[in-house]
């Protein structure tokens, strides 16, 4: 039997939030399905309005594997920083693992 793409990208993203042990990963996750364009300076600010204690290079590394293992994130290099972006194909994949877990 073939696995989908979308299997995979839910497996994975069960398995990355299955290793989350404050929140904050669903947190960025549910950041980026509000649909806008954030730098990883955006993200590290955002998460220490909401009570997280993370280093911006933490931030940094949690995006860029969001990026590269679970393939969600639409990246522009093109500025001074990157921009990160949730992939639309990837939305409701990403909503309907957030919802259930």
């Amino acid at each position: 039997m073939l696995e989908t793409i979308e299997n995979r990208v839910r497996s994975r993203l069960i398995k990355y939030l299955g290793r989350d042990e404050t929140g904050i990963r669903k947190v960025v996750l549910k950041l980026f399905l509000d649909g806008g364009k954030y730098t990883t300076n955006d993200i590290y600010k955002y998460l220490h309005e909401k009570n997280f204690d993370i280093s911006y290079r933490g931030v940094s590394a949690m995006v860029g594997l969001m990026n590269t293992r679970l393939g969600i994130l639409s990246i522009d290099v093109t500025g001074d920083h990157n921009i990160y972006l949730l992939k639309n194909d990837y939305r409701g994949i990403v909503r309907s693992v957030l919802d259930n877990y």
